[in-house]
C-alpha cells in the first residue's frame, strides 16, 4: 500500500530514489534503533535524538514528564521524525561523485499525548521490544510510579516518505578510464559478545545470545 505524497514528503532531489511504499517505511522504522525529532519553538529550531517504536501506523516516543521535546510536542506543534540507515560507502573515481548507500524515512505530523491505559502500556512494551525483541517476557513491567513519571506521545505515520540509494558510483564517462579504484564498502551493524553484570541472575537468553537487528 502506498502513502500519498504531499508537498512536504514529495522527494524533489533525486526523485528516482523516492519510495512511498508503506511496508518499506515500516521496515526502515523497525530496523533503526534511534530517530531524530525536529520541531521549532518561537522560531528556534530543535533536533533531538530519541528511541522510538512502531505499532501499525503509529510511531511512539517516550521520556520523562519533564522532557523538553515531549512537553513541547504536547502543545500540538508540527514535528518531523527522521531516520537514516547507512548501508555502505560509495567511492567514485571523482571526489564529486562519492556517496553513501542509505535508507531513510521522514515522518511529518502532530504528536498527541497517550493517556494512562492499555495504549500506554502497549507503547511501553513496544519500545522495549523494538530494542530487544523478546525482552518484555523476562523484564519486570513498569510500576505505577514509573508509568506516571513517563510521557508517551504518538505520531501518526500518515504523512511520510522513504528515500533509498543502492548500487555503485555514478561516474562521468570521461572518468571511467582513470587509474583510480572505484566501488563500494558495504556497512553492517554487529554486536559484541554479551557482558553480564556480576550480580546478574539467570541464564543468558537466546534473544541476547543471537541478537541482531531485523
Amino acid at each position: 500500500m502506498q502513502i500519498a505524497a504531499t508537498e512536504r514528503t514529495k522527494v524533489r532531489r533525486q526523485p528516482k530514489r523516492a519510495n512511498y511504499d508503506r511496508a518499506l517505511v515500516h521496515a526502515i522504522l523497525d530496523e533503526a534503533l534511534t530517530c531524530h525529532v525536529g520541531f521549532a519553538i518561537e522560531g528556534r529550531p530543535w533536533v533531538i535524538p530519541t528511541i522510538h517504536a512502531r505499532i501499525d501506523d503509529r510511531l511512539y516516543l517516550h521520556g520523562a514528564v519533564t522532557n523538553h521535546m515531549l512537553r513541547s510536542l504536547t502543545g500540538g506543534i508540527e514535528a518531523c521524525a527522521t531516520i537514516t540507515l547507512i548501508d555502505g560507502l560509495v567511492l567514485a573515481r571523482s571526489a564529486f561523485h562519492h556517496s553513501m548507500n542509505y535508507r531513510s524515512v521522514m515522518v511529518f505530523g502532530r504528536a498527541t499525548l497517550v493517556a494512562d491505559g492499555p495504549e500506554k502500556l502497549a507503547a511501553f512494551d513496544a519500545l522495549v521490544e523494538h530494542v530487544v525483541p523478546g525482552r518484555t517476557a523476562d523484564a519486570r513491567p513498569p510500576s505505577d510510579a514509573e508509568i506516571r513519571t513517563t510521557l508517551v506521545l504518538v505520531l501518526p505515520i500518515d504523512e511520510a516518505s522513504a528515500k533509498v540509494r543502492a548500487g555503485g558510483p555514478i561516474d562521468e564517462p570521461d572518468d571511467i578510464a582513470l587509474d583510480v579504484w572505484a566501488g563500494q564498502l558495504p556497512l553492517t551493524t554487529t554486536f559484541g559478545a554479551p557482558i553480564a553484570e556480576p550480580d546478574s541472575n539467570g541464564t543468558l537468553p537466546a534473544y541476547i545470545a543471537g541478537y541482531h537487528r531485523p
